[in-house]
């Protein structure tokens, strides 16, 4: 009989907490939709014939390492399918085994930053993608070395004058950057996340939308926000104390101040997206923090001057989870890259 009641009594006081559960998570979606953006479907109309013909020429392209020094790397280098779009370095390793100074960040979502690269030292994508193709680094050629080697592939040249109609010398940098672009505002990862602000609250486990109330109460949102969960601003890394004193970073980089001289920008350096963060570890510029949890401590630390708790941190650790999406499936390298050109044809 005791028994009996106490499940009755247990069934009243489930029934009497579920309305103010319900409201707990009508007014956390409410707010997270005033911080935050879902994901769009695509950044450009797929239907028409000129941007299919762009997609497919800059997917080659971004898989293709020939058009490099030593024909030994490509976009994907950095940039790879198997590791959400990064590479799993702390800084990325060029042409003739060449060090990039600063880690690089995922290409998934890239068409939605505001601001790109770590110092904000590129005018757009399509300025990045061409400032790559002729790069010391990422390339080692220059524009005249990277068009003749486009020239040698033959199978390129249809593709070209398919992707751009209306020009008489179609194979350029220029072009091939446009192409690459092209591709990559393909390359979009809807996640758990863009289904919750849709307004499915289910979409988050109850342990990932605790992590979502401790990630704006406690700051994160001020500068992860929008679209992207960050990628829209600058701000200075290590706001309360010195950042190298928390990430053991072996060098200390000056960030935003190199490029515009302004001292004011001393330290300071692009706020990541977060978006699939749990899946492209190391962190921070110069990927001196190998796990998430350590990184969500660091900027507890640096940022907020705050020492999150074991609990904090996992709870929001299992909201980041929800910002990891699908991978796109057309990310990935081609079964077939156009044929070079025979020694006769050149």
């Amino acid at each position: 009989m005791a028994t009996k009641y106490l499940f009755v009594a247990g069934s009243i006081a489930l029934l009497v907490a579920s309305p103010a559960i319900a409201a707990d998570d009508a007014a956390l979606l409410r707010q997270a939709q005033q911080i935050f953006q879902p994901l769009p479907k695509y950044m450009s109309d797929p239907g028409t014939t000129l941007a299919k013909e762009q997609v497919a020429l800059g997917r080659l392209l971004f898989f293709d390492p020939r058009i490099t020094a030593d024909s030994d790397v490509s976009c994907a280098t950095c940039h790879q399918p198997a590791l959400y779009g990064a590479d799993g370095r702390p800084t990325s390793i060029g042409v003739k085994q060449r060090l990039h100074p600063r880690n690089a960040p995922t290409v998934f979502n890239a068409a939605f930053y505001a601001v790109i690269h770590w110092r904000g030292d590129r005018n757009g994508l399509e300025d990045q993608a061409e400032q790559a193709l002729t790069g010391a680094i990422s390339a080692g050629l220059d524009e005249r070395d990277v068009t003749d080697r486009l020239r040698r592939i033959e199978g390129y040249g249809p593709l070209f004058a398919a992707a751009f109609p209306t020009d008489s010398r179609p194979m350029t940098v220029k072009n091939m950057a446009t192409a690459i672009v092209a591709y990559e505002r393909t390359l979009l990862t809807p996640a758990p996340f863009d289904a919750y602000l849709a307004g499915n609250v289910d979409a988050l486990s109850p342990a990932a939308r605790r992590g979502l109330e401790t990630f704006i109460n406690t700051g994160c949102a001020m500068c992860h926000n929008g679209v992207s969960v960050g990628g829209d601003t600058y701000r200075k890394f290590g706001i309360v104390e010195d950042y190298w004193s928390a990430t053991g970073s072996r060098s200390i980089d000056k960030g935003r101040v190199e490029v515009t001289k302004n001292p004011d920008d001393l330290y300071v350096f692009r706020v990541p997206s977060l978006r699939n963060v749990a899946m492209t570890a190391p962190y921070f510029h110069d990927g001196s923090v190998a796990t998430l949890a350590e990184a969500v401590k660091v900027m507890g630390r640096v940022q907020l001057g705050m020492k999150l708790g074991e609990a904090e941190v996992s709870e929001i650790i299992s909201f980041l989870n929800s910002l990891t999406g699908d991978l796109p499936t057309a990310f990935a390298a081609p079964a077939v890259l156009p044929p070079a050109a025979t020694a006769s044809q050149r």
